[in-house]
């Protein structure tokens, strides 16, 4: 396993592998895998989905079944890598410059596909800030959207705009496999919406585009090597 952050280089950690002199030379960290599985742990005894784990850590909802079944304590290997981006998220003017950055690649989207946006949508509960910046910087209208926990439909707030007839982009922080993405871009297009663009800090996948919908990422990270 991976861990990275925006303001360091981290190292590069595998997940899955007893602390055997093999796994000292590659110099795998198996404390930080042991501190992500107390951390998973704590925050599914207060009652929170693997799903919503995952979000909080930044890692696939495999990866934290993985965790939390001690899976690590054997022979295996499970990859994935772990987006910490609390450096960013402690201050608002730090949030606003990701935002910025943000609002200039949809512009150049919007300039290259030639398509208009009505409002932009903030996926629960990472995406929200960013999104936030993101529609006052623009001067488009703010969706919120809470994806459910057991895969079911989300839910738009009624306190935010609506999604009925509006070109959306949809923000998040961080997606692993894309599946929150995606039912996204489903539950938007049910709702009469129409997603045009997909932007997140930090992806996962290897794929540009989700259900047809283009996603861009301001970082891409990939896993390379492992036993």
């Amino acid at each position: 396993m991976a861990i990275a952050s925006l303001n360091q280089e981290a190292p590069r950690l595998q997940l899955g592998s007893r602390p055997s002199d093999a796994a000292k030379a590659r110099g795998i960290d198996m404390k930080s895998i042991e501190e992500l599985y107390k951390r998973a742990l704590e925050l599914k005894n207060k009652g929170m989905s693997d799903k919503e784990i995952s979000t909080e850590l930044h890692l696939s909802v495999n990866t934290v079944t993985w965790l939390l079944s001690k899976e690590f304590l054997k022979e295996g290997a499970v990859q994935d890598v772990k987006i910490g981006w609390r450096s960013v998220g402690v201050f608002g003017s730090r949030i606003i410059s990701i935002a910025e950055i943000m609002s200039d690649i949809i512009r150049e989207e919007m300039n290259k596909n030639s398509f208009e946006v009505d409002s932009i949508l903030g996926i629960a509960i990472n995406g929200i800030p960013y999104a936030t910046l993101v529609s006052y910087l623009m001067d488009k209208e703010l969706i919120v959207y809470r994806p459910h926990p057991a895969r079911k439909e989300g839910v738009f707030s009624s306190n935010f705009a609506s999604v009925e007839g509006k070109r959306v982009v949809i923000i998040d922080d961080v997606a692993s496999t894309g599946e929150t993405m995606r039912r996204t871009i489903t539950d938007v297009t049910k709702e009469g919406g129409k997603p045009v663009l997909c932007v997140l800090l930090a992806s996962k996948m290897s794929v540009n585009d989700l259900n047809g919908v283009p996603v861009r990422s301001l970082i891409r990270t990939q896993v390379i090597g492992g036993s």
